[in-house]
């Protein structure tokens, strides 16, 4: 039997693509940061961003594990836990693109975001 959390990592799972699904959706939604989906491979944005779609996803799914899905970031985090660790390497890629601006996507975040 495993555990929750092995439950909860699928390696194979691919992400779902290179931005917030949700922000992408709409026509002026954006992100700081991207986080990924451990079980399903949502790509989700994070707690700094306006929506806050990562933590959104987790809830409504409970899957509780992701991945940052940052350029030269491996680190999971438990939402259930309120813990961050390591763990297995998913399926590729592993991050945006390194040409997609931080916040992005490009085009579509204010000037004044940092207010």
């Amino acid at each position: 039997m495993s555990s929750p959390t092995e439950s909860q990592i699928n390696p194979q799972a691919e992400p779902s693509g290179k931005g917030c699904v949700e922000c992408l959706a709409t026509s002026d939604g954006w992100w700081f940061h991207l986080r990924r989906c451990a079980a399903c491979g949502h790509v989700g944005c994070c707690d700094s961003s306006p929506g806050q779609h990562a933590t959104h996803h987790a809830r409504d799914t409970g899957h509780h594990i992701i991945q940052s899905f940052e350029p030269g970031e491996d680190w999971f985090f438990d939402y259930a836990a309120d813990a961050a660790g390591t763990g297995p390497e998913l399926a590729q890629p592993t991050s945006h693109p390194d040409i997609q601006p931080v916040p992005g996507p490009d085009g579509r975040v204010p000037k004044d975001w940092m207010e």
